[in-house]
């Protein structure tokens, strides 16, 4: 039996309605649209006031904790910051040293920022890709790079952009297809033990 994946997305987003969040949200219909998956999105936002004081993860409440196991114990990940300063936000990152370094290994990762111009377009190759090298997770071959005309009323609206994102998803298919068969296989050898 094939149980849907688990399709999380990380949105660096602070604010609602936010960019980031909406390009979050459209990465994740895109891949929704394409496999059988459970979608959640995790809003940095959302749990920002919880988040940024603690300084061991065993200070977080359970409203953290839940979103830290979820990004965890997804199959596919979708994490898209605004760019900040030249680099993703520090809350963004404050989070991510709370996930187990081994969590995410060969865990597929689509990569996506949002920016004021395009010259922060490189945050995706220079600061996101090494990040998830570090966690040895497999980021996908197309990050998702967008700026503020590249949205109308917080959504996304330009063509080119739109088909980059769904050129991005097919080309990630292969890989979170065998994700899912390696999950299945995983869960039958569980279920024969």
């Amino acid at each position: 039996m094939t149980h849907p994946l688990r399709l999380v997305a990380v949105s660096g987003g602070m604010q609602r309605p936010s960019r980031t969040t909406a390009l979050a949200e459209e990465l994740l219909a895109l891949i929704a649209n394409e496999i059988p998956c459970e979608p959640r999105l995790v809003e940095m936002g959302r749990i920002a006031p919880q988040l940024a004081g603690a300084t061991w993860r065993s200070n977080l409440p359970d409203t953290v904790e839940r979103e830290l196991a979820a990004v965890e114990q997804a199959d596919v990940l979708v994490v898209a910051t605004p760019v900040y300063r030249g680099s993703y936000t520090g809350l963004f990152k404050h989070f991510f040293d709370f996930i187990d370094q081994d969590a995410l290994i060969d865990k597929p990762v689509l990569l996506a920022a949002t920016g004021g111009s395009q010259r922060h377009a490189l945050i995706i190759d220079h600061q996101l890709r090494p990040l998830f090298s570090f966690f040895q997770a497999r980021t996908l071959p197309l990050g998702i790079y967008a700026t503020d005309e590249d949205f109308v009323d917080y959504r996304l609206k330009n063509d080119a952009l739109i088909e980059r994102a769904g050129l991005a998803v097919q080309r990630a298919l292969p890989l979170v297809e065998l994700t899912r068969q390696m999950r299945t296989a995983a869960a039958v050898e569980a279920i024969a033990a």
